[in-house]
Protein backbone atom coordinates (compact mmCIF):
# COMPACT_ATOMS: atom_id res chain seq x y z
CA UNK A 1 0.00 0.00 0.00
CA UNK A 2 1.10 3.23 -0.95
CA UNK A 3 1.50 6.34 1.62
CA UNK A 4 0.05 8.53 -1.09
CA UNK A 5 -1.79 7.99 -4.50
CA UNK A 6 -2.39 11.38 -6.81
CA UNK A 7 -4.95 10.68 -9.17
CA UNK A 8 -5.76 12.18 -12.59
CA UNK A 9 -3.20 14.61 -12.66
CA UNK A 10 -1.18 17.04 -15.35
CA UNK A 11 1.83 15.54 -14.89
CA UNK A 12 5.14 18.49 -15.62
CA UNK A 13 7.93 15.85 -15.11
CA UNK A 14 10.41 18.86 -15.12
CA UNK A 15 12.12 17.94 -18.28
CA UNK A 16 10.51 20.50 -20.18
CA UNK A 17 7.90 18.06 -22.13
CA UNK A 18 4.61 18.98 -22.26
CA UNK A 19 1.90 17.48 -19.48
CA UNK A 20 0.42 14.10 -19.46
CA UNK A 21 -2.23 12.51 -17.78
CA UNK A 22 -1.00 10.08 -15.07
CA UNK A 23 -1.07 9.00 -11.32
CA UNK A 24 1.77 9.45 -8.79
CA UNK A 25 2.24 7.27 -5.82
CA UNK A 26 4.68 7.96 -3.01
CA UNK A 27 6.18 5.73 -0.01
CA UNK A 28 8.47 6.52 2.48
CA UNK A 29 9.12 9.82 1.01
CA UNK A 30 10.15 8.54 -2.73
CA UNK A 31 7.94 8.69 -5.92
CA UNK A 32 7.32 4.75 -6.01
CA UNK A 33 5.46 4.70 -9.55
CA UNK A 34 3.93 7.21 -12.08
CA UNK A 35 1.61 5.65 -14.94
CA UNK A 36 -1.56 4.65 -14.99
CA UNK A 37 -2.31 3.27 -11.08
CA UNK A 38 -5.79 2.24 -11.26
CA UNK A 39 -6.59 0.13 -8.92
CA UNK A 40 -3.73 0.53 -6.33
CA UNK A 41 -4.30 1.18 -3.12
CA UNK A 42 -3.08 4.04 -0.55
CA UNK A 43 -3.74 5.46 2.61
CA UNK A 44 -4.85 8.74 1.25
CA UNK A 45 -5.91 9.29 -1.64
CA UNK A 46 -5.89 13.01 -3.81
CA UNK A 47 -8.17 13.22 -7.15
CA UNK A 48 -5.60 15.66 -9.05
CA UNK A 49 -8.21 16.33 -12.21
CA UNK A 50 -7.94 19.40 -13.82
CA UNK A 51 -4.26 20.57 -12.07
CA UNK A 52 -0.83 20.25 -12.78
CA UNK A 53 1.00 18.06 -10.78
CA UNK A 54 5.27 19.83 -11.09
CA UNK A 55 8.08 18.87 -8.81
CA UNK A 56 8.70 20.78 -5.98
CA UNK A 57 10.39 23.99 -7.20
CA UNK A 58 13.90 24.66 -6.34
CA UNK A 59 15.68 28.21 -6.02
CA UNK A 60 19.39 27.95 -6.21
CA UNK A 61 20.25 31.22 -5.37
CA UNK A 62 18.58 32.69 -1.62
CA UNK A 63 20.35 33.90 1.16
CA UNK A 64 18.61 32.05 3.44
CA UNK A 65 21.87 30.73 5.90
CA UNK A 66 20.66 32.37 8.90
CA UNK A 67 16.52 32.58 8.59
CA UNK A 68 17.38 28.83 7.60
CA UNK A 69 17.80 27.75 11.38
CA UNK A 70 14.75 29.63 12.69
CA UNK A 71 11.56 27.55 14.73
CA UNK A 72 8.77 29.77 11.97
CA UNK A 73 10.91 29.66 8.70
CA UNK A 74 9.33 28.26 5.68
CA UNK A 75 6.02 29.85 4.91
CA UNK A 76 6.82 32.65 2.49
CA UNK A 77 9.03 29.81 0.67
CA UNK A 78 6.26 26.92 1.01
CA UNK A 79 3.37 29.00 0.23
CA UNK A 80 5.26 29.68 -3.40
CA UNK A 81 5.94 26.12 -4.12
CA UNK A 82 9.70 26.04 -2.84
CA UNK A 83 11.10 22.87 -1.41
CA UNK A 84 14.31 23.25 -2.02
CA UNK A 85 16.53 26.34 -1.53
CA UNK A 86 20.75 27.07 -1.85
CA UNK A 87 21.97 29.39 0.48
CA UNK A 88 25.61 30.61 0.85
CA UNK A 89 25.23 33.16 -2.46
CA UNK A 90 27.41 36.08 -3.72
CA UNK A 91 30.80 35.34 -2.04
CA UNK A 92 28.63 35.70 1.09
CA UNK A 93 27.91 32.80 3.26
CA UNK A 94 27.51 32.18 7.07
CA UNK A 95 29.74 29.60 7.44
CA UNK A 96 32.54 28.51 7.61
CA UNK A 97 33.22 31.61 9.63
CA UNK A 98 36.30 31.82 12.01
CA UNK A 99 39.48 33.30 13.28
CA UNK A 100 40.82 37.03 14.31
CA UNK A 101 37.99 38.45 11.97
CA UNK A 102 35.09 36.40 13.08
CA UNK A 103 33.31 38.97 14.31
CA UNK A 104 33.94 42.01 12.26
CA UNK A 105 32.25 39.03 8.96
CA UNK A 106 29.70 38.62 10.55
CA UNK A 107 28.99 42.10 11.05
CA UNK A 108 29.35 42.57 7.18
CA UNK A 109 27.15 39.47 6.59
CA UNK A 110 24.28 40.27 8.55
CA UNK A 111 22.45 42.67 6.25
CA UNK A 112 22.54 39.61 3.75
CA UNK A 113 22.74 36.94 5.32
CA UNK A 114 21.24 38.15 8.60
CA UNK A 115 22.35 37.67 12.32
CA UNK A 116 23.66 34.83 12.93
CA UNK A 117 26.17 33.00 15.11
CA UNK A 118 29.66 31.83 13.85
CA UNK A 119 30.08 29.03 12.19
CA UNK A 120 33.52 27.68 11.79
CA UNK A 121 32.91 24.79 9.59
CA UNK A 122 30.55 24.11 7.11
CA UNK A 123 29.77 20.74 9.01
CA UNK A 124 28.62 22.44 11.92
CA UNK A 125 26.53 25.14 9.95
CA UNK A 126 24.81 21.52 8.16
CA UNK A 127 24.12 19.87 11.85
CA UNK A 128 22.59 23.04 13.12
CA UNK A 129 20.60 23.12 10.15
CA UNK A 130 19.45 19.53 10.55
CA UNK A 131 18.66 19.75 14.33
CA UNK A 132 16.71 22.87 13.08
CA UNK A 133 14.14 20.78 11.78
CA UNK A 134 13.71 22.73 8.71
CA UNK A 135 10.17 22.73 6.50
CA UNK A 136 12.03 22.51 3.08
CA UNK A 137 15.23 21.07 1.76
CA UNK A 138 18.54 23.10 1.84
CA UNK A 139 21.86 23.26 0.73
CA UNK A 140 25.06 25.54 0.93
CA UNK A 141 27.12 26.91 -1.26
CA UNK A 142 31.11 28.32 0.15
CA UNK A 143 31.23 31.82 -0.34
CA UNK A 144 34.53 32.82 -1.43
CA UNK A 145 34.13 36.38 -0.18
CA UNK A 146 33.87 35.16 3.25
CA UNK A 147 37.05 33.00 3.47
CA UNK A 148 39.26 35.95 2.28
CA UNK A 149 37.93 37.66 4.79
CA UNK A 150 38.08 35.41 7.98
CA UNK A 151 41.99 34.51 5.99
CA UNK A 152 42.73 38.26 5.87
CA UNK A 153 40.23 40.65 6.66
CA UNK A 154 38.79 43.41 4.24
CA UNK A 155 42.00 45.18 2.93
CA UNK A 156 42.58 45.82 -0.21
CA UNK A 157 45.82 45.30 -2.62
CA UNK A 158 46.71 41.55 -3.29
CA UNK A 159 47.11 38.34 -0.77
CA UNK A 160 50.14 36.90 0.61
CA UNK A 161 51.30 32.76 -0.07
CA UNK A 162 49.89 32.31 3.34
CA UNK A 163 46.62 34.16 2.91
CA UNK A 164 46.37 32.20 -0.48
CA UNK A 165 46.59 28.88 1.00
CA UNK A 166 44.54 29.66 4.34
CA UNK A 167 41.75 30.21 1.56
CA UNK A 168 42.21 27.37 -0.26
CA UNK A 169 42.66 24.66 2.57
CA UNK A 170 39.59 26.62 4.11
CA UNK A 171 38.09 26.13 0.59
CA UNK A 172 38.76 22.18 0.51
CA UNK A 173 37.74 21.53 4.00
CA UNK A 174 34.09 23.12 2.87
CA UNK A 175 34.15 21.41 -0.06
CA UNK A 176 34.29 18.14 1.76
CA UNK A 177 31.87 18.92 4.28
CA UNK A 178 29.51 18.88 1.62
CA UNK A 179 29.07 22.34 -0.08
CA UNK A 180 27.19 21.82 -3.10
CA UNK A 181 29.58 24.58 -4.87
CA UNK A 182 31.05 28.08 -4.39
CA UNK A 183 30.14 31.59 -4.72
CA UNK A 184 31.74 34.91 -5.85
CA UNK A 185 30.75 38.64 -4.70
CA UNK A 186 33.15 40.36 -6.65
CA UNK A 187 30.53 43.88 -6.52
CA UNK A 188 31.21 43.18 -2.69
CA UNK A 189 34.15 43.86 -0.69
CA UNK A 190 36.78 41.77 0.07
CA UNK A 191 36.71 40.21 -3.19
CA UNK A 192 36.41 43.32 -4.75
CA UNK A 193 40.15 43.75 -4.66
CA UNK A 194 41.22 40.09 -6.68
CA UNK A 195 42.56 41.17 -9.92
CA UNK A 196 41.52 38.63 -12.31
CA UNK A 197 44.75 36.46 -11.61
CA UNK A 198 44.34 36.76 -7.99
CA UNK A 199 40.90 35.30 -8.38
CA UNK A 200 41.71 32.44 -10.74
CA UNK A 201 44.83 31.52 -7.90
CA UNK A 202 41.87 31.82 -5.28
CA UNK A 203 39.82 29.58 -7.00
CA UNK A 204 42.82 26.86 -8.03
CA UNK A 205 41.69 24.16 -5.78
CA UNK A 206 38.60 24.10 -8.21
CA UNK A 207 40.33 23.40 -11.29
CA UNK A 208 38.70 20.53 -13.25
CA UNK A 209 36.65 19.67 -10.05
CA UNK A 210 33.07 19.73 -11.97
CA UNK A 211 32.15 22.12 -8.99
CA UNK A 212 29.76 25.18 -9.57
CA UNK A 213 30.95 28.94 -9.22
CA UNK A 214 28.06 31.10 -9.10
CA UNK A 215 29.42 34.66 -9.22
CA UNK A 216 27.94 38.01 -8.59
CA UNK A 217 30.16 39.80 -11.07
CA UNK A 218 32.64 42.50 -10.69
CA UNK A 219 29.83 44.65 -12.57
CA UNK A 220 26.26 44.77 -13.83
CA UNK A 221 26.50 48.21 -15.24
CA UNK A 222 28.88 50.20 -17.90
CA UNK A 223 31.31 47.49 -17.18
CA UNK A 224 29.04 44.51 -17.09
CA UNK A 225 30.46 42.90 -20.65
CA UNK A 226 34.18 43.33 -19.41
CA UNK A 227 32.87 41.47 -15.90
CA UNK A 228 31.18 38.79 -18.55
CA UNK A 229 34.77 38.18 -20.04
CA UNK A 230 36.23 38.28 -17.18
CA UNK A 231 34.21 35.04 -15.68
CA UNK A 232 34.85 33.57 -19.40
CA UNK A 233 38.46 33.50 -18.29
CA UNK A 234 38.32 32.05 -15.55
CA UNK A 235 35.73 29.53 -16.60
CA UNK A 236 38.23 28.59 -19.49
CA UNK A 237 41.02 28.63 -17.15
CA UNK A 238 39.76 26.45 -14.23
CA UNK A 239 37.47 24.41 -16.60
CA UNK A 240 34.68 23.92 -14.25
CA UNK A 241 31.35 25.09 -14.18
CA UNK A 242 30.36 28.78 -14.28
CA UNK A 243 26.68 30.00 -13.27
CA UNK A 244 26.38 33.81 -13.87
CA UNK A 245 24.39 35.17 -10.91
CA UNK A 246 21.40 37.64 -11.56
CA UNK A 247 22.09 38.66 -14.97
CA UNK A 248 21.12 42.44 -15.60
CA UNK A 249 22.55 45.63 -17.05
CA UNK A 250 21.98 48.51 -14.85
CA UNK A 251 21.24 51.77 -16.02
CA UNK A 252 19.24 53.42 -18.68
CA UNK A 253 22.14 53.85 -20.92
CA UNK A 254 22.80 49.92 -20.68
CA UNK A 255 19.24 48.87 -21.28
CA UNK A 256 18.30 46.81 -24.22
CA UNK A 257 21.78 46.96 -25.45
CA UNK A 258 24.13 44.94 -22.93
CA UNK A 259 21.90 41.94 -22.41
CA UNK A 260 21.29 40.62 -25.68
CA UNK A 261 25.32 40.87 -26.95
CA UNK A 262 25.46 39.43 -23.23
CA UNK A 263 23.25 36.71 -24.20
CA UNK A 264 24.99 36.08 -27.41
CA UNK A 265 28.35 36.31 -26.04
CA UNK A 266 27.07 33.36 -23.41
CA UNK A 267 25.84 31.49 -26.36
CA UNK A 268 29.09 31.62 -28.19
CA UNK A 269 30.97 30.67 -25.21
CA UNK A 270 28.92 27.59 -24.95
CA UNK A 271 29.08 26.78 -28.68
CA UNK A 272 33.13 26.82 -27.54
CA UNK A 273 32.54 24.32 -24.99
CA UNK A 274 32.57 25.93 -21.97
CA UNK A 275 29.87 25.31 -19.75
CA UNK A 276 28.64 28.47 -18.91
CA UNK A 277 25.03 29.54 -18.14
CA UNK A 278 23.51 32.40 -16.09
CA UNK A 279 19.98 33.11 -14.21
CA UNK A 280 17.65 36.06 -13.55
CA UNK A 281 14.94 37.22 -10.62
CA UNK A 282 11.75 38.74 -12.65
CA UNK A 283 11.73 41.74 -10.95
CA UNK A 284 13.21 45.37 -12.61
CA UNK A 285 14.72 46.28 -8.62
CA UNK A 286 17.48 44.58 -6.51
CA UNK A 287 18.20 44.60 -2.71
CA UNK A 288 21.31 44.03 -0.61
CA UNK A 289 23.40 46.55 1.75
CA UNK A 290 22.97 50.05 0.77
CA UNK A 291 26.84 50.40 1.36
CA UNK A 292 27.29 49.37 -1.95
CA UNK A 293 26.67 52.51 -3.80
CA UNK A 294 29.49 53.74 -2.32
CA UNK A 295 32.67 53.42 -4.22
CA UNK A 296 34.12 49.95 -3.61
CA UNK A 297 37.69 51.30 -2.12
CA UNK A 298 36.06 52.97 0.98
CA UNK A 299 34.99 49.33 1.73
CA UNK A 300 38.60 48.26 2.62
CA UNK A 301 38.84 47.88 6.55
CA UNK A 302 34.63 46.42 6.98
CA UNK A 303 32.08 48.49 8.08
CA UNK A 304 33.40 49.99 11.25
CA UNK A 305 36.31 51.64 9.23
CA UNK A 306 33.50 52.73 6.91
CA UNK A 307 31.29 54.25 9.32
CA UNK A 308 34.60 56.58 10.11
CA UNK A 309 35.02 57.63 7.14
CA UNK A 310 31.71 58.74 6.67
CA UNK A 311 32.47 61.00 9.82
CA UNK A 312 35.37 62.58 7.72
CA UNK A 313 34.89 65.88 5.97
CA UNK A 314 37.77 65.14 3.16
CA UNK A 315 36.92 61.40 2.90
CA UNK A 316 33.17 62.57 2.20
CA UNK A 317 34.36 64.86 -0.50
CA UNK A 318 36.44 62.55 -2.06
CA UNK A 319 33.30 59.82 -2.02
CA UNK A 320 31.12 62.56 -3.70
CA UNK A 321 33.78 62.75 -6.27
CA UNK A 322 34.44 59.86 -7.14
CA UNK A 323 30.20 59.02 -7.26
CA UNK A 324 29.95 61.95 -9.60
CA UNK A 325 32.53 61.08 -11.92
CA UNK A 326 33.11 57.59 -11.41
CA UNK A 327 32.25 54.55 -14.54
CA UNK A 328 34.67 52.25 -13.45
CA UNK A 329 32.59 50.84 -10.78
CA UNK A 330 29.34 50.25 -10.05
CA UNK A 331 28.23 53.61 -9.71
CA UNK A 332 24.38 53.08 -8.36
CA UNK A 333 23.49 56.57 -7.48
CA UNK A 334 24.48 57.78 -10.72
CA UNK A 335 23.05 54.50 -13.01
CA UNK A 336 19.59 54.59 -11.61
CA UNK A 337 19.68 58.03 -9.67
CA UNK A 338 18.91 58.69 -5.94
CA UNK A 339 14.67 58.38 -6.65
CA UNK A 340 15.41 54.74 -7.55
CA UNK A 341 17.29 53.68 -4.52
CA UNK A 342 15.18 53.09 -1.49
CA UNK A 343 16.61 52.60 1.98
CA UNK A 344 15.60 50.10 4.10
CA UNK A 345 16.47 47.91 7.58
CA UNK A 346 16.67 51.40 9.27
CA UNK A 347 16.84 51.18 13.16
CA UNK A 348 17.18 54.62 15.05
CA UNK A 349 13.86 55.77 15.58
CA UNK A 350 14.51 59.45 13.87
CA UNK A 351 14.93 57.32 10.75
CA UNK A 352 12.26 55.32 11.18
CA UNK A 353 9.83 57.13 9.21
CA UNK A 354 11.89 56.93 6.29
CA UNK A 355 11.69 53.28 5.70
CA UNK A 356 11.29 52.17 2.42
CA UNK A 357 11.55 56.00 1.40
CA UNK A 358 13.93 57.19 -1.65
CA UNK A 359 17.23 58.88 -0.75
CA UNK A 360 15.96 62.08 -3.30
CA UNK A 361 12.86 61.80 -0.66
CA UNK A 362 14.89 61.66 2.25
CA UNK A 363 17.54 64.56 1.20
CA UNK A 364 14.40 66.99 0.25
CA UNK A 365 12.54 65.87 3.79
CA UNK A 366 15.27 66.89 5.59
CA UNK A 367 16.69 70.17 3.89
CA UNK A 368 20.04 68.53 2.26
CA UNK A 369 22.01 67.34 -0.42
CA UNK A 370 21.38 64.04 -2.00
CA UNK A 371 24.88 63.17 -1.30
CA UNK A 372 24.77 64.23 2.24
CA UNK A 373 21.78 62.36 3.10
CA UNK A 374 22.59 59.46 1.92
CA UNK A 375 26.40 59.74 4.19
CA UNK A 376 24.65 61.23 7.29
CA UNK A 377 22.13 58.00 6.78
CA UNK A 378 24.81 55.27 6.49
CA UNK A 379 26.82 56.94 9.42
CA UNK A 380 24.33 57.31 12.12
CA UNK A 381 23.24 53.73 11.35
CA UNK A 382 26.41 52.56 11.89
CA UNK A 383 26.46 51.17 8.16
CA UNK A 384 23.56 48.75 8.41
CA UNK A 385 20.92 49.50 6.34
CA UNK A 386 20.12 47.78 3.32
CA UNK A 387 18.38 49.09 0.48
CA UNK A 388 15.97 48.47 -2.76
CA UNK A 389 17.06 49.71 -6.21
CA UNK A 390 15.51 49.90 -9.06
CA UNK A 391 17.63 48.99 -11.45
CA UNK A 392 16.58 46.95 -14.57
CA UNK A 393 14.58 46.97 -18.15
CA UNK A 394 11.19 44.44 -18.03
CA UNK A 395 12.30 43.55 -21.67
CA UNK A 396 16.33 42.76 -20.52
CA UNK A 397 14.16 40.31 -17.78
CA UNK A 398 11.86 38.66 -20.59
CA UNK A 399 14.70 38.33 -22.68
CA UNK A 400 16.86 36.36 -20.35
CA UNK A 401 14.03 34.20 -19.32
CA UNK A 402 13.69 33.08 -22.85
CA UNK A 403 17.28 32.05 -23.40
CA UNK A 404 17.38 28.24 -23.02
CA UNK A 405 20.66 28.37 -20.56
CA UNK A 406 18.82 30.87 -18.27
CA UNK A 407 17.61 29.54 -14.89
CA UNK A 408 14.86 31.86 -12.47
CA UNK A 409 16.16 33.01 -8.87
CA UNK A 410 15.03 34.97 -6.26
CA UNK A 411 17.95 36.43 -4.74
CA UNK A 412 15.93 36.97 -1.84
CA UNK A 413 17.59 38.53 1.67
CA UNK A 414 16.05 38.52 4.90
CA UNK A 415 17.04 41.92 6.43
CA UNK A 416 15.16 43.24 9.31
CA UNK A 417 12.75 46.54 7.74
CA UNK A 418 11.21 46.36 4.31
CA UNK A 419 12.19 43.02 2.61
CA UNK A 420 11.91 43.16 -1.44
CA UNK A 421 8.70 41.26 -2.82
CA UNK A 422 10.45 38.85 -4.27
CA UNK A 423 11.08 36.82 -0.53
CA UNK A 424 7.53 35.96 -0.94
CA UNK A 425 6.18 35.95 -4.89
CA UNK A 426 9.15 35.35 -7.21
CA UNK A 427 7.66 31.54 -8.45
CA UNK A 428 4.14 33.06 -8.53
CA UNK A 429 5.29 36.27 -10.29
CA UNK A 430 7.22 33.69 -12.44
CA UNK A 431 4.18 31.85 -13.35
CA UNK A 432 1.50 34.75 -13.14
CA UNK A 433 3.13 37.46 -15.04
CA UNK A 434 5.69 35.70 -17.39
CA UNK A 435 3.41 32.38 -18.38
CA UNK A 436 0.02 33.17 -17.79
CA UNK A 437 -0.07 36.70 -18.53
CA UNK A 438 2.92 37.64 -21.08
CA UNK A 439 3.65 34.02 -22.33
CA UNK A 440 7.09 34.95 -22.35
CA UNK A 441 7.37 31.40 -21.23
CA UNK A 442 5.30 28.39 -21.52
CA UNK A 443 4.55 26.25 -18.40
CA UNK A 444 6.54 23.35 -19.53
CA UNK A 445 9.76 25.86 -20.05
CA UNK A 446 9.20 27.71 -16.70
CA UNK A 447 8.51 24.59 -14.78
CA UNK A 448 12.01 22.89 -16.28
CA UNK A 449 14.39 25.94 -15.39
CA UNK A 450 12.97 25.84 -11.88
CA UNK A 451 12.59 22.05 -11.28
CA UNK A 452 14.68 19.79 -12.87
CA UNK A 453 17.48 22.15 -14.55
CA UNK A 454 18.03 23.54 -10.92
CA UNK A 455 18.78 20.12 -9.96
CA UNK A 456 21.10 19.13 -12.33
CA UNK A 457 22.96 22.33 -12.30
CA UNK A 458 24.17 21.24 -9.09
CA UNK A 459 23.91 17.23 -8.93
CA UNK A 460 20.73 16.62 -7.17
CA UNK A 461 20.07 14.14 -8.96
CA UNK A 462 16.81 12.68 -7.10
CA UNK A 463 15.29 16.53 -7.31
CA UNK A 464 13.23 17.87 -9.47
CA UNK A 465 12.03 15.42 -11.39
CA UNK A 466 8.78 13.58 -11.04
CA UNK A 467 10.14 9.71 -11.76
CA UNK A 468 10.47 6.67 -9.96
CA UNK A 469 13.03 6.81 -7.22
CA UNK A 470 13.37 10.33 -7.33
CA UNK A 471 12.83 12.56 -3.92
CA UNK A 472 8.89 13.23 -3.48
CA UNK A 473 9.06 16.85 -3.43
CA UNK A 474 5.91 17.93 -5.64
CA UNK A 475 3.43 20.86 -6.32
CA UNK A 476 -0.65 20.14 -6.98
CA UNK A 477 -1.87 23.47 -8.37
CA UNK A 478 -4.33 24.89 -11.35
CA UNK A 479 -2.31 27.80 -13.15
CA UNK A 480 -5.31 30.10 -12.75
CA UNK A 481 -4.88 30.34 -8.98
CA UNK A 482 -1.67 30.82 -8.97
CA UNK A 483 -1.23 34.99 -7.46
CA UNK A 484 1.55 36.96 -5.99
CA UNK A 485 0.04 38.96 -3.35
CA UNK A 486 2.70 40.97 -2.03
CA UNK A 487 3.95 44.79 -3.24
CA UNK A 488 6.10 47.25 -3.04
CA UNK A 489 5.12 48.74 -0.15
CA UNK A 490 3.33 45.39 1.58
CA UNK A 491 5.74 42.80 0.43
CA UNK A 492 5.05 40.66 3.56
CA UNK A 493 2.32 38.61 1.86
CA UNK A 494 1.65 34.74 1.19
CA UNK A 495 1.07 33.83 -2.14
CA UNK A 496 -1.84 32.21 -3.27
CA UNK A 497 -2.70 29.13 -5.48
CA UNK A 498 -0.48 26.01 -3.95
CA UNK A 499 -2.97 22.88 -3.16
CA UNK A 500 -0.59 20.26 -2.31
CA UNK A 501 3.20 21.01 -1.43
CA UNK A 502 4.66 17.98 -0.56
CA UNK A 503 8.66 17.81 0.71
CA UNK A 504 9.83 14.51 1.14
CA UNK A 505 6.60 12.91 0.80
CA UNK A 506 4.90 14.67 4.10
CA UNK A 507 2.55 17.24 3.01
CA UNK A 508 3.75 20.66 4.16
CA UNK A 509 0.55 22.58 2.58
CA UNK A 510 -2.68 20.31 2.07
CA UNK A 511 -5.63 22.03 0.23
CA UNK A 512 -4.53 25.60 0.74
CA UNK A 513 -3.33 25.20 4.57
CA UNK A 514 -0.06 24.94 6.07
CA UNK A 515 0.44 21.30 7.83
CA UNK A 516 2.99 22.34 10.05
CA UNK A 517 5.38 19.47 8.88
CA UNK A 518 8.57 19.84 8.94
CA UNK A 519 10.34 17.27 6.21
CA UNK A 520 13.19 19.50 5.03
CA UNK A 521 16.69 17.98 4.78
CA UNK A 522 20.30 19.43 4.97
CA UNK A 523 21.80 19.14 1.43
Amino acid sequence: MFDYLIQNAAVLDGSGAAAVSADVALSGGTIAAVGDLHGAEARTVIDAAGRYLTPGFIDIHRHGDAVMLTADHGRAELAQGLTTILSGNCGLSLAPVAGPNQQAVLDYLAPITGPGEAFPTLADYRARLTAARPALSAGMLVGMGTLRACAAGFGAGPLSDEAYRAIHAALERALADGALGVSLGLGYAPECFYDTEGLIRALAPLRRSGRVITVHMRQEGDGVEAALEEMLTAAKALETPVEISHLKAIGRRNWRGAVPRMLARIAEAREEGLDVSCDVYPYPAGSTQLIHVLPPEFLSGGTAALTAALHAPEQRRQMRRRMETGRDFENIADLAGFDNILAASLKRPEHRAFEGRSIAYIADAQGKDPFDALFDLLAAEDCGPSMIDFIAHEDDIADILRAPFSGVISDATYPAGLLHPRVYGTYPRLLETYVAQRGVLTLPQAVHKITRQAADRFGLTKKGRIEAGADADLCLFSLEHIHETGTWADPEQLAQGMDYVFVNGVPAVAEGRFTGARSGKAL
